[in-house]
């Protein structure tokens, strides 16, 4: 039996502003119009718990209009030939929508509503579907205190970084899709990449690669850039 490559992916948020997913850091994204410290940190949440809980509200209900666009669709089918992993530093769903069956979430995931009290406990999470996107205000999780959403907010720990990082030292190719690599701790995971295993980029804008490994740049929007990236390993082969 002929064991699969290990294919790691490391997506961010250009690969779901072309799904019509509103994106946070690019011009016109959302800090422009909510102030970080209001939405998403631990104490914009202990000031207006409310206002925090309408902000993802709010965002929760693009999910339904967001599709799953070529590159997330085109990964998944890749499963086919590779052992994928995807690590993506989006908190939408469209991975595991376009049929990605490993989906490692560094910066939460907005569909799941946690404790406020302990938020990585995993008997207070809640999953919400297309029936329920909103929570309500003063709403509460198992233990008692508020349900707040499972988002990794500024100045928090990323719980699933470590899982993530053994993902990429065993990847037999590493790839960077529409990701700044400006957001740390997610930017250093290509470090973690072996030595002999090649590295990608897809993204239209030109990136400063964290490293001073050779990295292969394919400068195309997530949709086409992916089909590229399938091609061209299939020429590695």
């Amino acid at each position: 039996m002929i064991m699969k490559k290990k294919l790691v992916v490391l997506t961010g948020a250009g690969i779901s502003a072309e799904s019509g997913f509103e994106t946070f850091r690019d011009t016109g994204g959302l800090w422009e119009k909510y102030p970080v410290e209001q939405v998403a940190t631990p104490e914009g949440w202990l000031r207006d718990p409310d206002l925090v809980t309408d902000f993802y509200n709010g965002l929760r209900k693009q999910l339904p209009t967001a599709q799953p666009n070529a590159g997330h669709l085109v990964l998944a089918e890749m499963e086919q030939d590779y052992d994928v992993t995807v690590i993506t530093q989006n908190v939408d769903d469209l991975h595991e929508r376009a049929g990605s069956h490993r989906v490692i979430h560094l910066h939460g995931e907005l569909m799941r509503v946690c404790s406020s009290r302990d938020p990585d406990n995993p008997r207070c999470w809640e999953t919400l579907t297309a029936d329920r996107l909103e929570v309500r205000h003063g709403e509460k999780a198992k233990d008692g205190s508020l349900l707040r959403p499972w988002i990794v907010w500024f100045g928090e720990a990323v719980p699933n970084l470590d899982l993530a990082a053994r993902e990429v030292e065993q990847a037999d190719i590493f790839a960077v899709i529409g990701s700044s690599l400006n957001v740390y701790p997610a930017a250093g995971l290509i470090r973690y990449a072996p030595a002999d295993s090649p590295i990608f980029l897809i993204d239209p804008k030109p990136v400063r690669v964290p490293t001073r490994r050779e990295v292969e740049v394919i400068q195309e929007v997530a949709s086409k850039g992916v089909a590229l990236l399938r091609d061209r390993l299939k020429q590695l082969d």
